[in-house]
């Protein structure tokens, strides 16, 4: 027999076992009753009481109410774990009924159970329940993982989170920090009013990003419908409508592959205020960043995976185009500032060249294959290409460049922004291109939105919007190697 099957033999006589157990308790009561209710947290008990003696809490004389998890058994002595943290169970032959004592017996670890009794210290000055009244309230069938080895496969801590959660105390300090970055998001941008929004995930038209939509079928409408892959032309209408400050905590959802970096299903903030350029948004990113950054770890020097980034300092703001000389020494200008020389360059450099790239695409593969990874501090890019930028606004001196922006931060990207195009013509025209780029055999090319022209027909005025990576985000403040330890329920190859 193989260490696997063994193994997998121990665990199948541990959960009989387990059942019996509770074939047992059902032939006495309802072994899963939903009348207790517990009045104190392991945690709050464990701070209010951290200075008291042993004395003095005997002269207290604290009547506590207490329900979690059991994760240890120490002789007479149980461990539980609730939402908060852990504290002791005592198990007094004195004081709990025969009939309590001969259950608690058959507790398992993994058990929930609620008890009461009086607060008191053990010798090793631990606190604990000493338990007059005790009761399992949830049968665990399975048995946890081993205590010290937790659960070492790191895909059977995403695909089974659950689990993850009950053995790891640092998943749970990750995934309070994720919900403590968005607080800090929506709180920054409320603070200077901004309006929370929603808009639609189902879309007749996805638009808003480059980006192959998951597709779907409305039965009533009897209408091929899409997942959106960005909320983007939804939240400008709003400003169009007249509410010049919105954002969205957007879930949105690209049919693109896995990797540490992405996952089909994911959370982006966009926000979009009206009478603001690139620049304006490029101040608001850097600061809500810098905010979340000190209310999520403390700092604004963060270590990540090994190198300190410091989001306290200036951010770098630099165009493409420089960017690409300044990682690129042996290059001048004249090497990519016309469509032939990018075009051997970028064969030079071993970026592939489609008959179909303009000078900004090349331009940006160029700058995605050399630059990109070596974005390591805190770093604006600025002045993309039009060609790659279908819905921000061109430049005033230059209309070969936009006004636009990405951040990037460790290598990689984390935000979008730009001054968005308000002009319904120029907006319509670049729709079209789009659509030829798409019959041509760009997946990812958008679609025409004929209403989001209609919307920009009654005037959008002058404004910037940006989108933030929230996982990425996460990923940064929490120095998580992949996105799928920053999602709770990360997507997955089916196991074998």
């Amino acid at each position: 027999m193989t260490e696997t099957s063994a193994t997998a033999a121990d665990e199948n006589r541990l959960i009989a076992e387990r059942r019996a157990k509770l074939d047992a308790l059902r032939r006495v009561r309802n072994p899963f009753p939903n009348d207790f209710r517990r009045d104190n947290l392991a945690d709050t008990l464990q701070r209010e009481h951290a200075d008291d003696t042993r004395e003095r809490l005997e002269q207290l004389g604290k009547r506590v109410k207490v329900a979690g998890r059991i994760m240890r058994m120490r002789g007479p002595f149980l461990v539980i774990s609730d939402v908060s943290g852990q504290i002791q169970l005592y198990v007094n032959r004195e004081l709990l009924p025969d009939a309590t004592r001969a259950e608690i017996k058959t507790w398992d670890m993994g058990d929930i159970v609620g008890a009461e009794g009086l607060l008191h210290r053990s010798g090793k000055g631990d606190l604990y329940v000493d338990m007059d009244q005790a009761r399992l309230l949830t049968k665990a069938l399975r048995p946890l993982p081993d205590k010290y080895h937790g659960l070492a496969d790191r895909e059977l801590r995403y695909r089974q989170r659950y689990v993850d959660l009950i053995m790891n105390e640092e998943t749970r300090r990750l995934f309070r920090a994720r919900s403590l970055t968005l607080d800090s998001l929506r709180d920054y941008l409320t603070d200077r009013d901004f309006l929370e929004v929603e808009t639609p995930a189902m879309q007749s038209i996805p638009g808003g990003a480059a980006a192959r939509p998951f597709v779907t079928y409305h039965n009533a409408l009897d209408l091929e419908m899409f997942l959106r892959i960005a909320p983007e032309l939804y939240l400008k209408r709003l400003v169009v409508g007249g509410f010049e400050r919105v954002f969205e905590v957007a879930r949105n959802f690209r049919n693109e592959g896995l990797s540490t970096r992405h996952n089909p299903e994911f959370t982006m903030l966009e926000y979009y205020f009206a009478y603001a350029d690139y620049r304006d948004a490029m101040d608001l990113t850097e600061g809500m960043l810098r905010a979340a950054a000190q209310r999520v770890t403390g700092a604004t020097l963060l270590d990540y995976q090994g190198e300190q980034l410091d989001l306290g300092k200036p951010f770098v703001r630099i165009s493409v185009f420089d960017s690409i000389l300044q990682f690129n020494p042996s290059l001048s200008a004249a090497d990519i500032d016309s469509l032939e020389r990018a075009r051997t360059t970028a064969r030079h450099l071993g970026v592939e060249v489609r008959p179909q790239h303009g000078l900004g695409k090349l331009q940006m593969e160029i700058f995605d294959k050399t630059v990109e990874s070596r974005l390591r501090q805190p770093t604006f890019i600025t002045a993309y290409p039009t060609e790659v930028s279908p819905l921000a606004r061109r430049n005033d001196e230059n209309p070969f460049i936009s006004d636009r922006f990405e951040l990037f931060i460790g290598g990689r990207e984390l935000a979008n922004g730009f001054s968005e195009l308000n002009d319904p013509e120029d907006q319509a025209a670049r729709f079209r291109e789009q659509v030829a780029m798409k019959e041509a055999g760009d997946s990812e090319a958008m679609h025409f939105d004929a209403d989001y022209i209609t919307a920009l027909e009654y005037g959008l005025p002058p404004t910037a919007g940006v989108g933030i990576g929230v996982d990425r985000l996460v990923m940064l403040l929490t120095d998580a190697p992949s996105i799928r330890d920053v999602l709770l329920f990360p997507h997955l190859r089916p196991q074998a």
